[in-house]
């Protein structure tokens, strides 16, 4: 569903600011009189307490200290009904170790059967394949009403009723329901066990038989417009995990690093005793691993690529002096047996054959890609809500340019599903990019030509993550630690450049580690100059500050102008150079372009908190969005996740659960047709207040509870044993002990 995008009736000009109220506490947001229950600033989620882990789903084994889900004092308000200091204190911060368990159906249908094929596993089968008894315990299909048949008042949604068709022999049949999975690809991968079944679903009227649908035609079509690309498969993961993933390019440039730097190769290594205690998850210590020069056979290549972008150009530029090219390509008895047996699984060897000489064959840096991209709108790498539906979501809206969420580079090599699926990319996301964070070559460069091999076509750049201030990833080295460590950045962008061929490197980073201790303007002019990176990204703060305090865009615009002076004095080709930090109107972005020379603004907690301002940044105008507006993008976002985690019970909650990680954000947005002067800041406070409709005080609520209640407009009732709870302790509301 397209949201339409036209002016409403409040004026969508920038104001010249007023002085609020003398009332309102400083920092609060300025809601009109008529609008305000209280002028007391509601409690604003703690954003750095709340970034302790990575991901939701991958940090629950990083961060797993307060086995208590909910470690709120438990006693009752001090004097006066204010809260104690120690209560306050409790409520702030992150919920650890929360767990997001599937959920599945009570009687489970083998995969095999519900898809219409037939079980090795016969009689044996630990699922059943009685189909006629799996659709009389199953839960009634879900159906997904329009918007135009919500209201603004309560009960919203409308009577689920009138609105199906059930059928007599199968009450769990709604024959009016549309899956969208269906409806997007023209075939419904979960068969039987998609909760929109009625949608897909053909019965006979004569034997009663049921038989699933296809649309050949729309098959045809979703082929080139709706197929994820970038599926790393087991086979591979395997492969990575047993460390026999073949790496000729790193291996040999980290062979030559070790040579030109004699002080690595001597430094002792520990030696773990009986009373040590190993952290952190599996790193391949590829100094010490001897690589063969074959690669396996790559995952089977999707029925398409996206379309190209035509921001990305070839375009030569000036090569270092230092390019490592290996002095031997012959084949090791290593590599043959290992083709032997690829050949033997795949039934084709020639893309085994065609890599024997790929560290020959890398393209020089002569040769990458240069990227265009003035003008263009950036969404930032998010974590956990920064998914596929989300990047979905955001491109609908105007976002030209998206990353995946961060993955770490041991993880990657360790071959974890999880970390592999953040690489997956829609045809939609028309540019897209990897990024990665590590400490060291031996783990940055390695990822790299993994990606090069595995998502060769499908991945436009990948990035450098130099700016993570998360205390777990900076105490390993990675993040913004490396911008204590220059040197070694240079080697590892040297060696991810070689291992990535004609895909560009970028880096995104912070001002500098610590408070008053800028490096940035030393480190971006040699990115470029001296390590052929593609593009930078600047956020305006330390890791000191996190999110505390404003973004430093005076000195950003400092760092561009180091960034084009030295590329004037050496005759360089210019790069894109984007900034970042506390934008979250058209109004911030243009202004900040203008001040700063930065050739477009990477967007973060703006298009989390309001994913409409890539829009609002296009059409250069705020837009007053209706609650029926944002209603309507999030019913997108419910299909979006639907396609892409899964139509069947378990995909239903997984999509459940990440549009309530996405609603924990989208709540703190103030409509700007009730604030007394534009445009909204990101910093400021909501007080306590009422929207123009009871639809739009909903949406404002930060009761968890209320996004699950949202959830359940498109996703049907949550089950009983399914509960979310929240990433801020400041959402959670009620029992918070039944995570399914």
């Amino acid at each position: 569903m397209q949201i339409e995008t036209t002016p409403t009736s409040i004026s969508a000009q920038i104001s010249t600011p007023v002085s609020a109220p003398t009332s309102f506490p400083a920092g609060t947001a300025p809601v009109k009189a008529e609008f305000l229950l209280s002028k007391n600033p509601l409690y604003v989620a703690d954003d750095d307490a709340a970034e302790g882990t990575t991901t939701g789903d991958r940090g629950q084994r990083r961060d797993a200290r307060d086995a208590n889900p909910d470690s709120r004092d438990s006693r009752g308000p001090g004097k006066g009904g204010k809260m104690t200091k120690e209560q306050k204190k409790a409520r702030q911060g992150q919920n650890k170790a929360r767990k997001f368990g599937k959920v599945r159906d009570e009687l489970d249908l083998c995969w095999k059967i519900a898809n219409g094929s037939v079980c090795e596993f016969g009689d044996e089968c630990r699922n059943t394949h009685d189909i006629a008894s799996y659709l009389a315990a199953k839960t009634q299909d879900i159906h997904i009403p329009e918007i135009s048949q919500f209201s603004d008042a309560p009960p919203f949604a409308p009577e689920a009723t009138p609105l199906r068709k059930t059928h007599p022999a199968y009450p769990s049949l709604d024959l009016n329901t549309v899956c969208p999975v269906f409806a997007e690809t023209g075939e419904c991968r979960y068969g039987f066990k998609c909760r929109f079944l009625g949608g897909h679903i053909r019965i006979s009227e004569e034997s009663g038989e049921l038989s699933l649908v296809d649309d050949e035609d729309k098959k045809a079509r979703a082929a080139v417009t709706a197929r994820e690309v970038n599926f790393v498969g087991p086979d591979v993961q395997k492969v990575l995990r047993s460390r026999k993933y073949p790496l000729p390019i790193s291996d040999a440039y980290l062979r030559q690093l070790t040579l030109d730097n004699p002080e690595l190769s001597n430094k002792p290594k520990p030696v773990p005793d009986a009373n040590s205690v190993v952290i952190g998850e599996p790193e391949q210590d590829l100094e010490d691993v001897e690589m063969a020069a074959l690669t396996p056979a790559p995952a089977p290549a999707p029925a398409s690529t996206p379309p190209a972008d035509s921001s990305v150009a070839a375009e030569a530029v000036v090569a270092p002096e230092s390019v490592f090219v290996p002095e031997t390509t012959s084949t090791p008895a290593s590599a043959q047996v290992q083709t032997g047996q690829v050949e033997k699984r795949t039934g084709d060897s020639l893309p085994l054959t065609s890599r024997v000489d790929s560290p020959d064959a890398r393209v020089r840096f002569a040769e990458k890609k240069r990227l265009h991209w003035k003008g263009k709108t950036y969404l930032a790498p998010l974590t956990t809500v920064g998914n596929l539906p989300f990047r979905r979501l955001c491109v609908d809206l105007g976002a030209d340019i998206t990353c995946g969420e961060m993955g770490l580079a041991t993880s990657f090599l360790s071959g974890s599903k999880e970390e592999w699926s953040l690489v997956r990319r829609h045809p939609s996301e028309r540019t897209f990019g990897v990024q990665v964070a590590g400490n060291k070559p031996a783990n940055l460069v390695p990822t790299a030509e993994v990606l090069a091999k595995e998502c060769a076509g499908n991945i436009d750049f990948v990035d450098v993550n130099c700016g993570c201030p998360i205390d777990l990833v900076f105490k390993q080295g990675s993040g913004s630690a490396l911008l204590d460590t220059v040197g070694k950045l240079g080697k590892i962008l040297i060696g991810m450049n070689k291992t990535l061929g004609e895909i560009p490197v970028t880096v995104k980073l912070r001002t500098g580690v610590k408070d008053g201790k800028n490096t940035a303007h030393k480190t971006m002019p040699r990115l470029a100059a001296e390590w052929n990176v593609g593009c930078m990204t600047l956020h305006g703060r330390t890791r000191q500050q996190r999110y505390t305090r404003l973004a430093d865009w005076d000195y950003i615009k400092q760092c561009v102008d180091a960034v084009r002076a030295r590329e004037q004095d050496e005759d360089l080709p210019p790069i894109p150079i984007f900034g970042g930090g506390d934008c979250f109107s058209s109004h911030d972005y243009w202004t900040n372009v203008e001040k700063t020379g930065v050739d477009g603004v990477m967007i973060a907690r703006g298009a989390l908190i309001k994913p409409w301002i890539f829009a609002e940044v296009k059409e250069h105008r705020e837009w007053d969005i209706s609650a029926r507006e944002r209603l309507g993008l999030i019913r997108n976002y419910a299909e979006y996740g639907l396609n892409h985690f899964g139509s069947d019970t378990t995909g239903v909650n997984a999509t459940r659960r990440y549009l309530c990680e996405a609603l924990s954000f989208q709540y703190r947005y103030v409509p700007i047709g009730i604030l007394e002067h534009l445009p909204g800041r990101i910093n400021d406070r909501a007080p306590a207040f009422r929207g123009r409709s009871d639809l739009e005080t909903l949406l404002a609520s930060p009761d968890s509870n209320d996004w699950v209640k949202i959830s359940e407009m498109f996703l049907g009732p949550a089950p009983e044993r399914w509960s979310f709870l929240p990433k801020h302790k400041s959402n959670a509301y009620g029992s918070e002990e039944g995570q399914g």
